[in-house]
């Protein structure tokens, strides 16, 4: 019986929470309790226990309550384990032996793209990257996913930059590019076709934080003769799916 008044105390000081996480400049007790559910002396019982531990604070000359600083503190150690390296490598491991392709994860560092982490494929074909390398963003398929959902300053500044050409395939017209991100933004997934190295087709997908901010990419890459064009539908497929599951890890929550 203790057991369950104090499991009943515990959901309860928990939907007072969420109520208060709603409004940003707080609440009565007479509206709270009503959003609740609660009588006025049971809510008001519950947020001195919340205050004394600060989870809530309360405004001395509204009497409104509103959310303390402790679900802060507590959110930031939470956020500060979310290393994108360890939430993400079992699961590109997963995807490299289901597509038997090479699995990269590459992140966004001074403008270029940079690989953090690379699972091979068993084809007897083998990828150049290695982790460590920077790879330009406008030419690889990484970096446009990249591209396509960051902010328009930051592509200008990677334009302004100057769009190398790395062969014959990459885009180096600015309007091209920004026509090119479009794209990628409305299907959710870009590639890179023979763009940064002849005979190589990558297909990639962004991967979130929880600020809904592209972080990294997600990608699949490996020889044209394996990664044909008719592959890239189940391959963008399975590439955003897995760059779904890593973005959740980081505490995404969708748009």
């Amino acid at each position: 019986m203790e057991r369950e008044r104090v499991v009943q105390s515990i959901e309860r000081a928990l939907n007072i929470l969420e109520e208060l996480a709603k409004e940003k400049d707080g609440m009565g007790v007479t509206e709270l309790s009503r959003r609740v559910g609660l009588h006025k002396s049971t809510v008001h019982r519950i947020l001195s226990v919340l205050l004394k531990y600060k989870y809530v604070d309360k405004d001395p000359d509204t009497k409104r309550y509103r959310l303390g600083m402790k679900p802060l503190y507590l959110g930031g150690i939470i956020l500060d384990r979310l290393d994108l390296r360890r939430e993400a490598h079992d699961l590109l491991k997963k995807l490299a032996n289901e597509v038997n392709e090479t699995v990269h994860l590459v992140i966004p560092d001074n403008d270029m793209g940079l690989y953090i982490d690379k699972i091979d494929s068993n084809q007897t074909f083998r990828m150049r990257s290695q982790i460590g390398w920077y790879v330009p963003l406008h030419a690889t398929a990484v970096g446009k996913a990249i591209l396509a959902f960051s902010p328009r300053s930051y592509v200008d500044r990677v334009i302004r930059k100057g769009l190398k050409s790395c062969t014959e395939n990459t885009i180096t017209n600015p309007e091209v590019l920004l026509r090119h991100l479009e794209e990628v933004r409305l299907r959710g997934y870009a590639v890179d076709d023979e763009e940064n190295e002849p005979g190589v087709r990558c297909v990639a997908a962004p991967i979130f934080d929880y600020r809904n901010k592209v972080i990294a990419a997600l990608s699949i890459s490996g020889s044209v003769l394996t990664i044909t064009q008719e592959r890239i539908p189940y391959l963008a497929k399975k590439v955003m799916e897995y760059a779904s599951v890593i973005s959740k890890r980081m505490g995404w929550r969708g748009f």
